[in-house]
């Protein structure tokens, strides 16, 4: 008997916090140090990991903090007031940064498509990009005088360390988002796929690793060697053993069911009751299908009874050695053929009832052996496979039919991306995050599913205002920032399920609130004490800059009390008709997450009414309160009121 490891337990921690930390079962000390200090850390010895020049650099700049903020745009937003989807306008790095607390482990499922390294500069410009001259310099292929110390192009391994560095800082951030069943999904094409499988092995951990989905997407005739007609989708969830340990499983529905049913309907029809003829016809059916069509993979699904369509199964005994009796033909009256491993029923008795229940396939006379009866209605459902087939341009085609222009070159598939959400999410009501939203593929799929299954999904998508190229066909059609073309396709996506859909769910959410990143509403101080005047330090009592409005305000400090940005707000006015205040989350008494006044006089009635709404936070602006008596007023007034609330001011 010995008593507990403390050491294995310490980094059976560690790897839950830093997993980046642990590799093969030890702690790398230096990156530690690294996610543990505020200054570059210089490095120590080689170690089985993927490094690269500015490794270091990137995990500092994913924990640097920045002082900005999302300011709320009405005007381009879609249903505003009571949509729960946010379209976030900014460097996704910076966003992640801002939305790290509020969201922290409550995105169920994140969907990217980051742009690939094509080995062309690409717009995620960050701070930690460098020349390839210092890159040269920083990995040491140059001595001391500057000479060259190997034969390596300009250009070639600065274009991956950068490409690097932008995805880990990105994917470190986002790892914390994911609840404990959480699942992250990364398109990528094969220029990067195994660097990006080795970083993520660092960020989420190995043990964390689902799949890599491989998308054949069509034959592609431009090529000279190989058509490289496939791309990647790589899984990682965020807690392996939690899922384990809940049991879940990954169902997703076969695909080209609807089509086969409707066939099947059409015969039903044309020969009622006739099975044999039904089943012949649909046997024609299939092999008239193209071989690239869905419902061609569920062929042998061709047989038809009382009970609808099935599949003659294999009725012996796994692995052989299984019973043998007589079991009776029910047209001849004699003993059937008796499978070579036995009957996979123990006991005669029960083989004969599912014969009496017409769930045993017969051959014509006893010289066939028997199958069992397997409905396609009991097995619409299966573990998703890692390699499916979805043409390459449907998705462009229909969203040509959208916009009906090509504005977006090589967008993503909604369905692909709803069939992610259908087998991996076991709710309908969580949060799908994209930040690298691109045309908004990841909203089209949510809102679709919604339509479908009348869920409550909600998405977050974040995109950097990209211009469109000055000739592309989307500049033509007037849409000058690839974030014009996402919000516009969520207005007409919407605009079309509820023009399409007799049957809408009544909740179905098709709007969108609209925040951009900016710099922080609050004003900055450019002087020293010294350096002020006495008109200067009578203005210092405006902590607000003057071209923000109160909403500007009023999302900043939802985003430091990490309050969610969809939350319901209600603008009310005072019952005296002086001064307004914004009410958010639950306006049920009590349940109110937070109030904020910010009008630059406060008076006591005002104060009266908010401390009686007992929400759980309340914000002032330090200018609104004009002297000690109001502070010592207002003190008390919550004091009587509403004790628990905390009251702060800005």
């Amino acid at each position: 008997m010995q008593s507990s490891n403390l050491i294995d337990a310490n980094i059976e921690k560690m790897v839950k916090i830093f997993p980046n930390c642990v590799c093969e079962g030890k702690v790398d000390f230096d990156i530690l140090r690294q996610e543990l200090s505020s200054v570059l850390v210089e490095g120590g010895d080689e170690r089985y990991r993927l490094d690269w020049v500015g490794k270091r650099q990137a995990i500092l700049t994913a924990n640097s903090p920045i002082a900005k903020t999302l300011r709320p745009c009405r005007e381009e937003s879609v249903n505003f007031d009571t949509t729960e989807n946010l379209y976030i306008e900014g460097d996704n790095l910076d966003v992640l940064k801002l939305l790290h607390e509020t969201y922290l482990s409550r995105i169920k499922m994140i969907y990217i498509d980051p742009p690939y390294n094509t080995g062309n500069d690409f717009v995620y410009n960050d701070d930690f990009a460098g020349t390839a001259s210092e890159y040269i310099k920083k990995s040491r292929q140059v001595d001391t005088q500057g000479n060259r110390m190997t034969v390596n192009k300009e250009t070639s391994g600065r274009y991956h360390s950068d490409w690097l560095s932008m995805m880990y800082m990105r994917l470190k951030l986002a790892r914390d988002f994911l609840t404990e069943d959480g699942v992250i999904f990364i398109s990528i094409d094969d220029n990067e796929q195994a660097n990006l499988i080795k970083i993520c092995d660092e960020i989420f951990g190995e043990a964390n690793f689902i799949s890599k989905f491989t998308h054949a997407a069509g034959r592609k005739n431009d090529s000279k060697f190989v058509s490289v007609s496939h791309e990647y989708i790589i899984c990682y969830v965020k807690n392996f053993a939690f899922l384990k340990e809940s049991k879940t499983e990954w169902r997703e529905r076969k695909q080209g069911l609807d089509e086969i049913y409707k066939e099947f309907e059409r015969l039903s029809k044309k020969h009622s009751n006739d099975y044999l003829k039904i089943s012949s016809e649909l046997k024609d059916w299939f092999k008239s299908l193209p071989k690239t069509h869905a419902a061609k993979d569920h062929a042998h699904y061709n047989c038809v009874d009382k009970r609808g369509i099935y599949f003659p199964a294999d009725i012996s005994w796994p692995g052989g050695g299984g019973p043998k009796y007589d079991i009776l033909h029910p047209i001849t009256h004699k003993p059937v053929k008796v499978p070579s491993r036995g009957w996979m029923f123990s006991r005669p008795e029960r083989m004969q009832e599912i014969v009496d229940d017409d769930r045993v396939h017969f051959g014509v006379d006893e010289n066939a052996v028997p199958c069992i009866k397997t409905y396609l209605k009991d097995r619409e459902y299966s573990a998703p496979y890692s390699v499916f087939y979805q043409d390459g341009r449907a998705s462009t085609k229909r969203l040509r039919e959208i916009f009906g222009a090509d504005v977006f070159e090589n967008p993503k598939d909604e369905e692909i991306i709803a069939k992610f959400i259908e087998f991996s999410l076991t709710g309908n009501d969580s949060i799908i995050m994209d930040f690298f939203s691109g045309s908004a593929t990841t909203a089209h799929a949510v809102m679709a599913m919604n339509a479908k299954d009348a869920g409550n999904r909600k998405f977050m998508l974040v995109q950097m205002s990209e211009d469109t190229p000055k000739d592309s066909n989307a500049r033509k059609a007037g849409y000058n920032k690839i974030t014009e073309i996402g919000k516009e396709r969520i207005r007409r996506v919407g605009k079309r399920l509820i023009d399409d859909n007799q049957m809408i769910p009544p909740n179905l959410d098709i709007g969108f609130r609209v925040l951009k990143l900016s710099d922080t509403n609050m004003r900055e101080v450019y002087y020293n004490p010294e350096q002020y005047n006495q008109s200067m330090i009578l203005d210092l009592d405006i902590t607000i800059k003057a071209d923000r409005t109160p909403e500007d305000v009023l999302f900043q400090v939802m985003l430091d009390k990490g309050i969610s940005l969809s939350s319901k707000i209600e603008k009310r006015t005072t019952a005296n008709g002086e001064q307004t205040y914004y009410i958010v989350g639950n306006t049920g008494v009590g349940q109110i997450d937070l109030i904020c006044c910010l009008d630059q006089k406060m008076n006591a009635r005002t104060v009266e009414e908010i401390t009686k709404l007992y929400a759980e936070c309340v914000v002032f602006l330090d200018s609104g309160i004009t002297s000690d008596a109001m502070r010592t007023n207002i003190q008390q007034l919550f004091a009587t009121y509403s004790p628990k609330t905390k009251v702060e001011v800005l």
